[in-house]
């Protein structure tokens, strides 16, 4: 495996990892998805993904059991090491985490309109649904929001973008945890979502990054609100 692969690999080991010890998308003893379902919502191919989840059960994480597929394993939740966990082991500010994202992720939303194909844009509207869904529904938005996110980054067609998702990741779980109760974060979240595609789908990079950056500035603004 070259090394670009190898560190592919290793940032969806990561992604998957965020999901279990700190999303709590899977819990102890949890089916992960399939391979096309699970390679799909991390952007990857089939290879990287297995090479992840060899990653993650040689580092106790998981296990495959043959035949039935690939589960959340007790043991290596209870002994998570930090190099697992990555970037949302840190104990990161929530506004500084969002400073960066005010960085990098309109950058994300410019490249995403310059190189993104029709059905990369297709799935990002898809995941733009599911949150709307989710919201009206009452639910945790947290998984969708992300997923529309990680899309997005996908999008750019640049292997760094999805390392630098790890923060936003975490960077919306927080949000999500901590700070949405009595806000109109989540309403502010439809429109938003709503106009980056719209951005997108015409390849409008300019437009994609100034409605990316809006929708950050929604999220500190309804954060600060918060915390009055």
């Amino acid at each position: 495996m070259s090394g670009s692969s190898s560190s592919l690999a290793e940032q969806s080991a990561s992604r998957i990892a965020d999901m279990i010890l700190e999303e709590k998308r899977f819990q102890e003893g949890d089916k992960l998805p399939n391979e096309m379902e699970l390679a799909e919502l991390l952007s990857v191919s089939r290879v990287t993904l297995r090479e992840a989840i060899r990653i993650l059960c040689t580092r106790g994480l998981v296990e495959i059991r043959r035949g039935r597929g690939t589960y959340v394993t007790s043991a290596g939740i209870d002994s998570a090491s930090p190099d697992i966990r990555g970037l949302s082991a840190v104990e990161s500010n929530a506004r500084e985490m969002m400073e960066i994202r005010l960085i990098i992720e309109p950058s994300i939303a410019y490249y995403a309109a310059l190189r993104g194909t029709e059905e990369e844009f297709q799935r990002i509207d898809e995941y733009r649904i599911r949150v709307e869904e989710v919201i009206a529904a009452g639910k945790n938005r947290t998984s969708a929001e992300q997923d529309f996110h990680n899309a997005l980054a996908a999008a750019t067609h640049n292997q760094f973008a999805m390392q630098l998702m790890q923060v936003v990741n975490k960077s919306i779980y927080l949000e999500v945890k901590y700070h949405e109760e009595g806000t109109n974060l989540a309403t502010h979240s439809i429109p938003d979502h709503r106009e980056i595609v719209n951005f997108l789908r015409r390849r409008n990079p300019d437009g994609a990054r100034t409605a990316m950056q809006m929708h950050i500035l929604h999220a500190i603004q309804s954060s600060q609100e918060r915390n009055k």
